[in-house]
């Protein structure tokens, strides 16, 4: 009996597992996880080099104020859609470069729009009536009238575009439709009264004349929200403090404006 019993036994196997398995079940990961993202930071570092230096300027931006430079985003000018890098609070070395930057930028501007001027036949005969100059908002382009008397733009006392005035103003909107900038467009006159209809000044003429040029800009290249404000001072500004009834008081101005004046409208 005490044989039988003991061969009832149940007979216990026990294997061992080796170390070799769990030597290699996830390290490969983690070197494979480390070479990825290598190969990731060597390929951002190889587009970043072949980027223009505002890309460059941006991204460096970015790493030293990510929360400014997500606050400013779109805030630019001349900025190919947007220049955050402008509007993060630089120190004043970097302002004074941005500044720079962005006033040579407008000046190109202004010379080629000078030079498309100078290149139409048809607007000889206007060219010395045009200005174009930097100012405190931006680049300021002014349609005037000469000292004759005659109007030069407008049929007189009318807000009425000659043809030679459509093309001007069509050329001008080709190139700053390009940009990024708003832009304002201001309408001034003389002091002389305006003596035309009941109830019609040069508050209405010099806002008339400049928002006649706003509609033909907009139907001639300028983006439907790129004019951000329309001005008429009737005789408030003249160009000629000292003589205010000169016929050369009496003008249109398209000002480009820059980011710093730009931002009163960005912030509504």
């Amino acid at each position: 009996m005490a044989k039988e019993e003991s061969g009832n036994q149940p007979v216990i196997v026990v294997k061992k597992k080796s170390g070799h398995e769990e030597h290699h079940g996830g390290a490969w990961k983690v070197a494979y996880a480390d070479f990825v993202t290598a190969m990731m930071a060597f390929f951002l570092v190889m587009w970043l080099v072949g980027q223009s230096e505002e890309v460059k300027e941006s991204v460096q931006m970015y790493f030293q104020d990510p929360v400014g430079f997500m606050k400013g985003k779109g805030q630019g000018a001349l900025h190919g859609g947007g220049s955050p890098a402008k509007s993060l609070r630089p120190g004043k070395a970097d302002a004074a470069t941005i500044l720079q930057k962005e006033r040579e930028a407008l000046l190109d501007v202004g010379r080629r729009i000078q030079q498309s001027l100078e290149s139409m036949p048809e607007l000889t005969s206007l060219m010395d009536y045009i200005d174009i100059e930097m100012t405190p908002e931006g680049l300021r382009i002014q349609l005037i009238d000469s000292e004759d008397k005659s109007s030069n733009f407008f049929d007189l006392g009318s807000a009425h575009l000659k043809p030679k005035t459509s093309l001007l103003l069509k050329a001008i909107s080709s190139e700053l439709g390009r940009l990024p900038n708003y832009i304002v467009v201001e309408g001034h006159t003389d002091s002389k009264p305006f003596t035309g209809r009941d109830g019609y000044s040069n508050w209405e003429l010099s806002a008339d004349r400049a928002n006649s040029a706003r509609k033909l800009m907009e139907s001639s290249g300028l983006k439907s929200d790129q004019v951000v404000e329309v001005r008429g001072y009737a005789d408030n500004l003249p160009r000629l403090p000292d003589n205010p009834t000169d016929p050369r008081n009496r003008r249109v101005a398209i000002i480009v404006l820059n980011d710093e004046a730009a931002k009163r409208f960005q912030e509504v």
